[in-house]
């Protein structure tokens, strides 16, 4: 059976959902699996000295119910994506078609046994500006306390960022200011391509 893994990862609000939501939406026999469904229950997550919660970081997630939900695709891809149901791309049954996982994250990467799996790896990034307006604009259950973005999303991001820069290789940054349409396009081609080298025929699709 042919597989091909693809990361999409990269900051708060950069865009890698709707990215994710995208290309599955345009690649038969595709689903996601999001490390935001992952988080663990509030009263669990620490807080550090200045009173916020850090939940950006891998101890905040159950990591190991995700490469649980990660390795049942690998299993058996056809079966996970029928349980996936609505929530997945449309499917195809020629033995030429490639199963597609996205897996979707800010912190994917950062997870060695998560980042091994991986085929292809897109980190979507915007300016601090950018995303310190978007992340205010969104609301978030519990809500972000007053300072908590530039107090601990901002510096773990770079902190974060740093780490997997140090032991990734094999990234592909995106620019988060482009059009959606436009990194959609290039990410599609980009993915395309793999699922081809793999002997699937996107050509009809």
């Amino acid at each position: 059976m042919k597989t091909l893994i693809v990361g999409v990862g990269g900051m708060t609000n950069g865009g890698k959902s709707t990215l994710s939501k995208s290309l599955m939406q345009k690649i038969p026999n595709s689903c996601i699996v999001a490390q935001d469904a992952f988080f663990k229950d509030d009263s669990v997550v620490p807080v550090n000295e200045n009173g916020f919660k850090q939940y950006d970081m891998l101890d905040a997630l159950h990591m190991d119910a995700m490469m649980s939900q990660v390795n049942a695709w690998r299993t058996n891809p056809q079966a996970f994506l029928k349980e996936a149901g609505q929530n997945a791309g449309s499917t195809m049954s020629s033995p030429d078609h490639v199963f597609v996982l996205i897996v979707e994250g800010f912190l994917i990467f950062n997870h060695r046994p998560l980042n091994e799996m991986m085929d292809k790896r897109y980190f979507m990034e915007i300016p601090y500006v950018t995303c310190k307006e978007r992340r205010s604009s969104r609301v978030y259950k519990p809500p972000d306390p007053p300072g908590y973005f530039d107090g601990h999303v901002w510096p773990m991001y770079l902190k974060n960022r740093q780490e997997m820069e140090n032991t990734v290789t094999g990234i592909v940054f995106l620019d988060g200011l482009k059009s959606k349409e436009e990194l959609l396009a290039a990410v599609y081609q980009d993915v395309c391509k793999n699922i081809n080298m793999l002997g699937g025929n996107l050509a009809a699709y």
